[in-house]
């Protein structure tokens, strides 16, 4: 089934204690595009300006891609981020942002409209909600960030009301419910409307939360943890790559997909910006899953 992605494109420069990278290809549209064409055919509404390297879009393109959705400014560069990773690399230090095209709201081609499945990436809500009304989608996924919640929250509470599933990280989970128990937030984040609900936990692994059942999942045992940059769209990506390809949102589907998602995000960890999502292949992921399905049981 086909899956839409709204979201960002962006120039990164990453500061890890294993090395920094300038310039070079970022933005949850692509590290979810890279992610989930491994598994269905994948469409990209997002905005870039000409500094941005059209090579970053090969591995989607030969997945059979649709990049239609690209919207390509002459005048405006392309969203910059600078961050730097220390300590345990849990979270960024954010150094610089230029939003640049990020300024303007991704324009949904019509024939996106009326897709199988679609995510909206990280933007501000209010822009989400408008992309709702677009794309017209059967199931659609989005995520959040702390900003938002703080600056946006009406929106997104009108947002969380519409979609089928929500994935957030577990400080974002905790602001947002107040709960400091992430069962307790899990729960409370459904009875904002979600169906389905994913936290994030980094290095910690993933709760998922239905009103059926409640499924964890461990992170896949990786000893090179080179740049978590994109690790949680990387997720998004292999998750719902994964349920698009199966089509159906049944509870064997779910956990399946949660696996997907989290050898995906192991995968892009192991190298600075995009380098190791694009150069692997489906057989790797499928090695992977099968290695961490052994493990947990799945």
């Amino acid at each position: 089934m086909t899956l839409t992605v709204v979201g960002s494109i962006g120039i990164d420069t990453v500061e890890t204690p294993f090395g920094k990278v300038e310039d070079v290809p970022g933005g949850s549209a692509l590290y979810f595009s890279l992610a989930a064409s491994h598994f269905t055919k994948v469409q990209v509404a997002a905005n870039l300006g000409t500094d941005f390297p059209e090579s970053a879009w090969n591995p989607v393109r030969s997945r059979g891609g649709d990049l239609n959705g690209l919207r390509v400014f002459e005048d405006q560069g392309t969203f910059r981020w600078s961050g730097s990773y220390m300590g345990d690399m849990n979270e960024a230090q954010t150094l610089l942002t230029e939003l640049n095209v990020l300024a303007e709201p991704p324009v949904v081609p019509a024939a996106y409209q009326g897709c199988s499945f679609a995510f909206l990436a990280n933007m501000g809500t209010d822009v989400q909600l408008r992309m709702l009304e677009e794309l017209k989608a059967d199931t659609v996924f989005a995520d959040t960030m702390n900003l938002w919640i703080d600056t946006q929250r009406e929106n997104l509470d009108e947002l969380l009301s519409k979609i089928d599933g929500f994935i957030l990280n577990d400080a974002e989970a905790r602001m947002l419910t107040g709960e400091t128990n992430l069962i307790r937030a899990g729960s409370a984040l459904l009875k904002m409307g979600p169906k389905i609900v994913i936290l994030k936990k980094g290095e910690h692994g993933a709760f998922l939360f239905t009103d059926n059942f409640h499924f964890a999942l461990p992170s896949y045992p990786t000893a090179r943890v080179v740049d978590p940059t994109g690790a949680g769209d990387s997720f998004a990506g292999g998750f719902l790559g994964s349920l698009a390809e199966m089509g159906e949102l049944k509870p064997d589907n779910l956990r399946r997909a949660m696996a997907y998602g989290t050898v995906a995000a192991s995968m892009t960890v192991e190298e600075f910006s995009t380098k190791a999502l694009a150069e692997c292949n489906r057989e790797a992921l499928d090695n992977r899953f099968s290695e961490l399905c052994d493990f947990v049981r799945i």
